[in-house]
């Protein structure tokens, strides 16, 4: 077993999320238990018997019991009257089951390491129902709900809320059909009164707010603009009275969405003040520590003192989760570029705050225009246009605005939340060190935006690109390639007239998962293994090609179009002349006895599941599992032969560095290395070879789950 896998197990699974697993019973025969331990085998494996269990602390378990853990189909009761009954697997409540809350609200369907998650129907105590998938206790995904007062609801649901396209209908025959974003309408949509009246336009936060149009049952029609001004809705525009001689010949929609608002207010979403991973199972080892439903809650220091260092099991921590090492230095006062940091943030601000937000994802070939761009100087003191501030007198650029912006709108930016995350009260977070192109890397505090600098070559390449590059991603919705919001310059004033150049992209790895293992991938192999030594590589490494030990296994749908789409991404590349590009692959990895070791391939139930697969993007968030690979040539072998041992992962991955062209010294680079090493191992190559090269690569390490 190799040592980046080793060290994967043992050392960075106590950062893993909520896990159920339960700790073998304290008895003189008991064995520890093990994904991964003999008693895998069917020889091995330990009857399954009926056990009927009053705890200490009152409660009762009665069901299946396997090696000191539930394991079949059981039930547990708490003392204050919540009850889970359903399916267990390996001491966790994985499968059909049912939840009931003291209050009489029930939960009944799909549990995952216990979690709702899956496909399932919740009712409330008030008698609101929901039917629909969930993600980690959270509503998420195509669900329907319907309200005590008699409204209903029927669409998309992200984090417990209403977001994305949905289908509101009121109890008084009111109906809305739209966009929707953190439980409120927002975006384009449609919303019709029950006595005829209609509001076809663009909304946030529950309120028009951009084009629109309204029409009275009569046929006449106000087209115009709306916006919130000092906290007034505020509207322009132009009134058409219809055909019908009765018509009035001025009218005035303002009354129908201030005084008469509360005819379409939605209702609010029940929060659950208990979920069941709160809930605490009282079977104790040696260490009396109790168990939580969602695993561990150990009272006695992080680590449970059960754990046997010869087992594969790794011990668990408390929940809530340690919290993660976050990366970076944060810039504060004092800092070498806090300076930089103010007038980056100032540049934003007065770039997006200005402009207003496009109605068309159409754009002129003059938007394209490298030429286009707008330069503004922040004095100290403030002047017409920009506020007075602490920072240095600099001048500032944007590039492109009109297609940044647009691009902000097809990638379903919210301005104000751009705005929020890279110029709020927080500071932006350095990376420890620059990468091997002498970039500097900065984080936002909600880690959502990474900020890269970039040299005057490598802008040039992106607006070269930028036409076809914005024909890409509006094409492909799943396309793989890195995310960009913003081109930007600043010139700092002074004898020295320094200019700093830098792009704004979505940050891959912005997730409640803690990453436990990143792979920067290209298909070549000269150079590329990471040169620290073991005990120094941790959750922040960025592994390379002949670091890499797995097999990335896809479910067979997910797999197909993840080929499509590095198909895809791959020729729009070589058209573009772009090289040394990678795969920036980030693992997750799920407790370890969410995973079965399987030598015959047989799927598990939960994986043909299409409700746990229709909510998921491509790269963001996808439940994989890996295999182990071994190399017998570790220079030579890319892929080595795989093991048979697997473990469910979250996957999350995309394209990156994409700014590279195949210039005169990249290609000085290849004549150069070609004559000291194979020409083929070299990442220097034309973008035809390249692409090729690196498409064999990516299809050997990642295939179809089977």
């Amino acid at each position: 077993m190799s040592k980046v896998w080793d060290r994967t197990f043992k050392k960075h699974h106590p950062l893993n999320r909520r896990s159920l697993v339960f700790p073998a019973m304290s008895t003189s025969t008991a064995t520890p238990t093990s994904s991964y331990s003999e008693c895998d085998s069917p020889s091995a494996e330990p009857e399954i018997e009926h056990v009927d269990r009053h705890l200490p602390n009152g409660d009762f378990y009665t069901g299946d019991w396997r090696a000191g853990r539930p394991h079949g189909t059981g039930k547990y009761l708490w003392t204050d009257g919540c009850v889970y009954e359903g399916e267990w697997r390996g001491g966790r409540a994985t499968g059909r089951g049912k939840f009931l809350w003291p209050t009489g609200a029930t939960y009944e369907g799909e549990f995952q390491n216990g979690f709702m998650e899956g496909f399932g129907t919740y009712t409330s105590c008030s008698g609101d129902t929901y039917w629909g998938n969930w993600l980690q206790n959270l509503k998420h995904g195509h669900g329907k709900k319907s309200f005590p007062n008699g409204d209903y609801y029927d669409g998309e649901w992200k984090h417990g809320f209403r977001d994305g396209h949905g289908k509101y209908v009121w109890k008084n025959g009111s109906e809305y059909s739209g966009d929707w974003m953190a439980g409120a309408i927002h975006g384009r949509g449609l919303l019709v009164w029950a006595d005829g009246y209609r509001f076809d336009g663009v909304w946030k936060d529950g309120l028009p707010n951009g084009s629109g149009t309204f029409k009275w049952p009569d046929g006449s029609l106000f087209v115009g603009c709306w916006s919130m001004e000092s906290g007034t809705l505020q509207q322009r525009g132009v009134y058409y009275p219809s055909q019908n001689p009765s018509s009035p010949t001025a009218r005035d929609p303002e009354t129908f969405f201030t005084l008469g608002r509360s005819d379409f207010e939605v209702c609010p979403e029940e929060v659950l003040t208990v979920m069941p991973t709160m809930k605490k199972l009282w079977f104790r080892g040696p260490s009396k520590s109790a168990i939580s439903f969602a695993g561990l809650t150990l009272e006695d220091g992080d680590v449970d003192d059960d754990w046997d260092e010869g087992a594969m099991t790794p011990p668990m921590m408390r929940w809530p989760p340690m919290e993660i090492k976050r990366q970076g230095e944060t810039i504060c006062e004092g800092h070498r570029n806090y300076e930089l940091m103010l007038n980056l943030q100032l540049g934003i601000r007065h770039a997006v705050g200005k402009q207003s937000a496009p109605t068309s994802l159409d754009l002129k070939a003059s938007a394209f225009d490298p030429k286009e761009k707008v330069w503004t100087r922040f004095p100290p003191e403030g002047s017409k246009h920009t506020p007075p501030h602490q920072s240095c007198d600099f001048r500032w650029k944007d590039y492109c605005p009109m297609v940044f912006r647009t691009l902000r709108k097809l990638f379903k930016v919210d301005p104000a939340d751009y705005m929020l995350s890279i110029c709020g009260d927080n500071a932006l977070r350095e990376l420890s060190s620059p990468g091997k192109s002498g970039s500097f890397f900065y984080l936002t505090s909600d880690d959502k935006y990474m900020i890269k600098t970039v040299k005057k070559a490598e802008v040039k390449v992106l607006l070269r690109m930028l036409p076809s590059y914005y024909k890409h991603v509006r094409s492909f919705e799943n396309t793989l390639v890195t995310r960009f919001f913003g081109l930007h310059c600043v010139k700092l004033a002074g004898t020295t007239q320094r200019k700093v150049r830098f792009v704004i992209m979505g940050n891959l790895f912005c997730t409640e998962y803690p990453i436990h293992r990143r792979f920067d991938l290209k298909g070549s192999s000269h150079g590329r293994i990471t040169d620290k030594p073991e005990t120094e590589i941790d959750e922040t490494t960025t592994l390379k090609d002949l670091d890499l030990n797995f097999i990335f296994r896809l479910q067979k749908s997910w797999f197909q179009e993840f080929c499509r789409q590095v198909d895809r991404d791959s020729d729009f590349l070589e058209q573009e002349r772009i090289m040394d590009y990678s795969l920036l692959v980030g693992v997750h990895f799920l407790p370890a006895d969410d995973t079965e070791k399987r030598t015959n391939g047989t799927p598990r139930a939960e994986d043909s599941d299409s409700t746990r697969w229709s909510t998921m993007k491509l790269g963001i968030g996808m439940p994989a599992r890996v295999e182990q690979i071994v190399r017998t040539d570790v220079v030579s072998d890319l892929i080595g032969e795989p093991t048979g041992e697997f473990h469910s992962v979250i996957l999350y991955f995309g394209i990156i560095d994409i700014l590279q062209d195949y210039d005169i010294s990249k290609k000085l680079e290849h004549a150069y290395k070609s004559m000291q090493y194979d020409p083929t191992s070299i990442s220097a190559v034309d973008p035809r070879l390249y692409s090729k090269r690196f498409r064999d690569f990516i299809f050997r390490a990642f295939t179809e789950d089977l």
